[in-house]
């Protein structure tokens, strides 16, 4: 039996709006997946065939997510710690060993590392980027098919010049977090 190690990372720190989404993956020795890598490297093309494939091949893997109103409610950081958790916590065996993208790992009962720069050298963590991915790049086109006004298909809920634009035309929608500067700079405002 090999020893079950669960690679996790997030997405989705920066953006103005929607989830911060994190992924666990635990990869089978046994069936390796090529061209892993950290997301943020790859082609959305790539990636999406990627997500597909780890989500085949891999032994376990599980999305974790913290919303606007838990961001706005315990900060970033602290809601990013909370969805890894729940990434974690909702795989269905207990890993004996969690590698986590990053400088932290969650206060959690787990044997875990935090590795800098993980999604580019651990195998487990690039499959996580890459799911939580696209993931999260899938929940900003379902938010642009609502609000096709916005483009978050085209910005993914970054603070871009045309992002900003769009907020001062349309307004801020409910999915904003409205702790983030900018965010909540235009609600005090009106």
């Amino acid at each position: 039996m090999h020893k079950l190690i669960a690679g996790v990372d997030e997405v989705g720190r920066g953006p103005l709006v929607g989830d911060v989404v994190t992924a666990a993956v635990i990869l089978d020795p046994e069936n390796p997946i090529e061209g892993l890598t950290d997301s943020k490297k790859l082609s959305e093309k790539k990636r999406v065939a990627l997500a597909q494939e780890i989500r085949e091949k891999a032994l376990y893997w599980n999305i974790g997510r913290a919303s606007p109103e838990e961001i706005d409610k315990l900060n970033i950081l602290h809601a990013t710690m909370l969805a890894m958790i729940r990434a974690v916590e909702g795989l269905p065996v207990r890993p004996d060993f969690v590698r986590v993208d990053g400088n932290r790992v969650p206060a959690w009962n787990f044997e875990s590392e935090a590795v800098v720069k993980g999604d580019s050298l651990h195998a487990e963590i690039s499959a996580a980027s890459i799911i939580a991915k696209v993931e999260r790049d899938n929940d900003m086109i379902s938010l642009h098919e609502a609000y096709p006004q916005y483009n978050f298909a085209g910005h993914k809920g970054y603070p871009t010049k045309a992002h900003f634009e769009a907020i001062a035309e349309y307004g801020i929608l409910d999915c904003y977090r409205k702790s983030f500067k900018p965010v909540k700079a235009l609600l005090e405002e009106k």
